[in-house]
């Protein structure tokens, strides 16, 4: 008269068994999970614009501009120094352009040298740029100075990050 089928003890143990070392599995897999992707989770802190100047300040000389921005690597938050040229063109627009060469990586200045008064020098390769941050026939760097993000509101100067050569 009796069909169904019953669950030996033997069964039992080992469903009861494999259930709970599935659970401890997870419980000790989740916080690892957790840890790995928890930085992706993470809203990203840079891209934001920063206030460095009155835009009053500027004239048509280039001049040097630093601030600082939070960066977040990762679990590691530091503060990381940006700098920028930034001046006024003929036809009174903004010009910010990073100092980073395109060559190397070196600091670019503008009107270091004595030869070239009008035009950003790089020391290490003597690399040439003009005013408007484009490079010099003839000298190491192959690319413009990359233009710099920024923003007028409520007459104050906000400068962002670097862009790329297609102009992010």
């Amino acid at each position: 008269m009796s069909d169904k089928k019953r669950v030996s003890r033997r069964q039992f143990l080992n469903y009861t068994l494999t259930g709970v070392g599935g659970f401890m599995a997870a419980g000790m897999l989740a916080p690892m999970v957790r840890f790995a992707i928890d930085p992706v989770l993470k809203p990203s802190g840079a891209g934001g614009l920063v206030s460095v100047a009155s835009v009053e300040e500027l004239t048509n000389e280039p001049q040097r501009f630093e601030w600082t921005v939070d960066q977040v690597d990762g679990w590691y938050e530091s503060e990381v120094q940006r700098t920028a040229w930034v001046y006024r063109n003929d036809n009174d627009e903004i010009v910010a352009l990073s100092p980073i060469c395109t060559h190397l990586g070196c600091t670019v200045d503008y009107g270091s040298n004595e030869e070239y008064p009008d035009q950003f020098y790089c020391p290490c390769h003597a690399g040439r740029y003009t005013k408007d941050g484009v490079n010099v026939p003839g000298t190491p760097p192959t690319a413009p100075l990359p233009p710099i993000e920024y923003e007028v509101r409520e007459g104050m100067l906000y400068l962002g990050e670097a862009q790329s050569e297609g102009g992010v």
